[in-house]
Order: C-alpha cells, then sequence, then structure tokens
C-alpha cells in the first residue's frame, strides 16, 4: 500500500495518544460502586472502552440495563474532573508531535470521549502542540465507528479524506478510517491486539511512535 499525498494525520486519544484507562476505570467502578453494582478490574476497561460514554455505560452494568443511564450521569459528572489523575502520554509521543509540527502536516484529535474532556485532556497533556481540530462526542453526532465526525473534522481543515493518515488502537479507529476513506494505521501500545488491528483493515501496524516517521518517509 502506498500513501498519495497525505497532508494530516488524525489520531485518536484514548489508547493513542494517552494512556487513559485507570483514570476510566476508576471513575466507572466508583459509579458502578455507588449503584451497588460490581466492579472490574482495570485491565477488563481495555475492551469496554472505545465506543463512546453510553456504551460503556451499558457495557458496565451488564444485565441491569435499567441503570445504564444514572451511572453514565454518576461517571461522566466525577470523570469530567478527573481526568488527569493517572493519565499520561505514551512514550514517544510528545516527541513525535513536536516533530510532526516541523513537517507541514496538519493534526488533528477525533476522540468517542465527551468533546469537552477531550478538549480538556489535550489542552492538559499537548499545550505546545497546535493541532487543527480538536473534536470529541457531542450530540447529534453518530459516534465511531460511523464517519461523520471524522468526516467532518476533514472538511473544517479542508483536505480530503484520502489525504489523512489515521493512527488509532482499536477496531472501531480501523473501521471508522475506512468508512471515511482515510488510511488507518494500526498502532498496538494502546488498548488492543494487532490481531483485531489486522482484521479490522489497518493498512499498516507500528509499534512505537517514531515509526511513523519512517512509514511517512517510506511513503513519500
Amino acid at each position: 500500500m502506498i500513501f498519495v499525498d497525505i497532508k494530516a494525520i488524525l489520531f485518536d486519544l484514548d489508547g493513542t495518544l494517552n494512556n487513559t484507562l485507570l483514570d476510566i476505570a476508576n471513575a466507572m467502578n466508583r459509579a458502578l460502586r455507588l449503584h451497588g453494582l460490581p466492579e472490574y478490574e482495570v485491565d477488563a476497561y481495555r475492551y469496554m472502552v472505545g465506543d463512546g460514554v453510553y456504551t460503556l455505560a451499558k457495557r458496565a452494568v451488564g444485565e441491569h440495563q435499567e441503570l445504564a443511564d444514572a451511572v453514565r450521569r454518576e461517571y461522566q459528572s466525577w470523570y469530567q474532573d478527573h481526568t488527569q489523575v493517572t493519565t499520561r502520554p505514551y512514550e514517544g509521543i510528545p516527541e513525535m508531535l513536536q516533530q510532526l509540527m516541523t513537517t507541514g502536516l496538519k493534526l488533528c484529535v477525533f476522540s468517542n470521549k465527551p468533546h469537552n474532556d477531550t478538549v480538556n485532556v489535550i489542552h492538559h497533556y499537548f499545550p505546545q502542540v497546535s493541532f487543527d481540530v480538536i473534536r470529541g462526542q457531542v450530540d447529534g453526532v453518530p459516534v465511531k465507528p460511523a464517519p461523520d465526525g471524522t468526516l467532518i473534522a476533514a472538511r473544517e481543515m479542508g483536505i480530503a479524506p484520502e489525504n489523512f493518515l489515521y493512527l488509532g488502537d482499536t477496531s472501531t479507529d480501523m473501521r471508522c478510517a475506512a468508512a471515511a476513506g482515510m488510511h488507518p494505521v494500526g498502532v498496538t501500545w494502546g488498548f488492543r491486539e494487532e490481531q483485531e488491528l489486522r482484521e479490522s483493515g489497518a493498512e499498516f501496524i507500528i509499534h512505537h511512535p517514531h515509526e511513523l516517521f519512517a512509514l511517512l518517509e517510506e511513503n513519500a
């Protein structure tokens, strides 16, 4: 697969730029506990996150679906003030982003995390990075893997979808990228396994952020 005229890179957030898993797990386990529901080991959340907060809550409450909305509200109320407790960028991410700013490529973040949380996390952890667009989940726009939000971001940037690399760590990201007409690049340092990424349409797999530059050079 050869990329043609890549002008922008779109990043997922959770599991791609930042390891947010423990903060998410702590917030959801607290919400479950307050409603008398069983909690989960942190690692279990690797397979519960990625499809938006509504789906996360439905997965977390299990057979108690009548409590899903209350648990979601409790989770969001707590999490919005606790997004920066244990969350950290993955090794090599800050350096990668700084180097990308010297290339002339435009940078974008698109997450299924609620929009305000997405903006707050990005501004806190990457204050020196000039992202052209930062988008999270908003009412009225379907969450990933639907391509709607991704295509909105591309229009806002004035760049055709085929001129994007899309970096993500889940099948949701790979399917979203393909549906939008972008080039899916799976990253293995996040929440899911390489096999899932390949089976979901990843055109390339990278194992460390610095490998992105070799990928860009090979396909220049």
